[in-house]
């Protein structure tokens, strides 16, 4: 598999895709005017605390306050049932201490945000602080040392262990050794470690010498972070169209790998750099509730606040054998595709799918471990439960950051989010009874109705009776209007 990172830089905005052969599979985006803040650390104040909830409402100087659980607090999550301190009990159970034994309002406290702000919720945040560099992330509160399960050799699992292990005897704090990790010298992990080290010094002063709310450290801008976290045995290619980022990008590989890396280009050709692998085409249809199948099937997905669901059906697919195997060949498509979509549009959180009635359970099993295999290439973390007695298939996708959707567009006015919008039919009945209730509330000579061009046009075609009746029961004259900036939806009844 060949990865190519393709970078996008306006004065406003910036851009960032990942592809797969060839293939976009991911898709990020800053704005100057709204920042991404996931890893950013702030000394907030805690404003609220909610025993019943078991969490605070912090304030870090953004619009709304950040929310706080319990068992994001590192100092919570160390006593156990049975025994005191941070002691495990007989059975091995850990508690989490009670929110009022640890925050209080108008505590100062250093946290890192996990996730961004979404929709009406505030950002989530953490006490357990992550410093992150090429080949390790430093844990300063943590406390021994995990492997990515991305590095599969249990060799090298053993190696990279083994060497955390020895680098940080003398040290506090935990370690997580990164994929890009696998094959690195002993020497690169330990600079990278000193940095790492050095680096937390310097924020800790920081820290304690600003008053809360204050932003502490704010990670990188966004080329320099996708270097910083895609940098891989699988990168082969950086292409970025700004000569000032790409000398940026130049530096910080300089800094950070200096061994060598994926080959950095400046892209200075005559189109648009997300012309090229038909990129911006891929994000306008990551925008439609429709994803077409090659087979000819096609996947339903909608996005609301609670859950995403993809419905599969089999669309123009009619197979060649008998009904069970076109359902189970299009299941098994639906799931690559599925997988990718979850990829480019970022959804997150719970995740429906209602595959198609499939009977053989040899032919279910098939399609759940393809879902999975498909599921295994994404940075997020996912987790799928098996098919339920109603034939869909539950589960969840790690959530930090806004989806596509929400990140590049706004509710629909005319609908307000409904996704449809009221016939021309049904307003007409509404303006009905609104000229009855007016005509009994307020004395006049004349009632003036004014409408969207569709909601006139049918008064004055198919429902001309309607009004005619209107100025029978009302005994006055009913005019109509047509106003181009009306929605469907909107009308109103002018008594004159």
């Amino acid at each position: 598999m060949r990865q190519e990172i393709v970078i996008n830089v306006t004065p406003r905005e910036t851009r960032a895709a990942l592809l797969e052969d060839g293939v976009l599979q991911e898709i990020y985006l800053e704005r100057s005017s709204r920042r991404g803040i996931v890893g950013n650390l702030y000394k907030g104040k805690v404003s609220r605390v909610l025993p019943g909830m078991q969490a605070a409402f912090i304030d870090i100087g953004l619009q709304r306050t950040a929310f706080l659980h319990a068992s994001d607090i590192a100092s919570a999550r160390v006593v156990a049932q049975g025994g005191e301190g941070g002691e495990v009990g007989e059975r091995g159970e850990r508690e989490v201490r009670e929110i009022r034994e640890l925050l209080a309002e108008g505590d100062e406290i250093l946290v890192q945000v996990l996730k961004d702000p979404l929709g009406t919720k505030g950002a989530r945040l953490t006490t357990d602080v992550t410093i992150p560099s090429r080949f390790l992330v430093y844990m300063p509160f943590g406390d021994g040392v995990g492997i990515s399960n991305r590095i599969e050799d249990e060799a090298e699992r053993d190696r990279l262990r083994a060497l955390a292990e020895q680098q940080r005897t003398e040290r506090t704090g935990g370690l997580i050794v990164r994929t890009v990790a696998e094959g690195a010298a002993v020497e690169a992990l330990y600079a990278d470690l000193t940095f790492l080290e050095r680096h937390w010094e310097v924020l800790a002063a920081r820290a304690r010498e600003l008053r809360a709310p204050a932003l502490v450290h704010a990670d990188l801008p966004l080329p320099t972070r996708m270097l910083r976290d895609h940098l891989g045995s699988h990168v082969r290619a950086v292409r970025v169209d700004d000569a000032d980022t790409h000398a940026q990008m130049a530096e910080f590989m300089r800094v950070f790998a200096p061994e060598g890396g994926p080959d950095l280009e400046l892209f200075t050709g005559p189109a648009a750099i997300f012309d090229l692998n038909g990129i911006e085409d891929e994000i306008r249809r990551a925008l439609d509730r429709k994803v077409q199948l090659k087979s000819g099937g096609y996947l339903i997905i909608d996005q609301t606040e609670a859950l995403t669901t993809i419905d599969i059906n089999t669309g123009g697919y009619v197979g060649n054998r008998n009904l069970e195997e076109t359902i189970f060949k299009t299941n098994l498509e639906a799931t690559q595709t599925i997988a990718r979509q979850l990829r480019l549009r970022n959804l997150g959180g719970i995740i429906i799918i209602d595959f198609i009635d499939m009977d053989v359970e040899e032919h279910r099993q098939q399609v759940l471990a393809s879902l999975s295999a498909h599921l295994a290439a994404d940075h997020a973390r996912t987790q799928v439960s098996q098919v339920s007695t109603l034939g869909l298939v539950e589960m969840t996708r790690k959530r930090t950051r806004e989806s596509l959707e929400h990140l590049l567009c706004e509710p629909c006015p005319t609908c307000s989010g409904r996704s449809s919008i009221k016939s021309a039919e049904t307003v007409c009945y509404e303006i009905y009874r609104e000229v009855l209730r007016a005509s009994r509330q307020f004395e006049c000579n004349e009632l003036m109705v004014i409408a969207s061009e569709s909601v006139i046009d049918l008064l004055l075609d198919e429902e001309a009776a309607l009004i005619a009746e209107l100025e029978e029961l009302t005994g006055r004259p009913v005019r109509l209007q047509a106003e181009a900036g009306y929605g469907q939806e909107q009308f109103d009844v002018v008594m004159m």
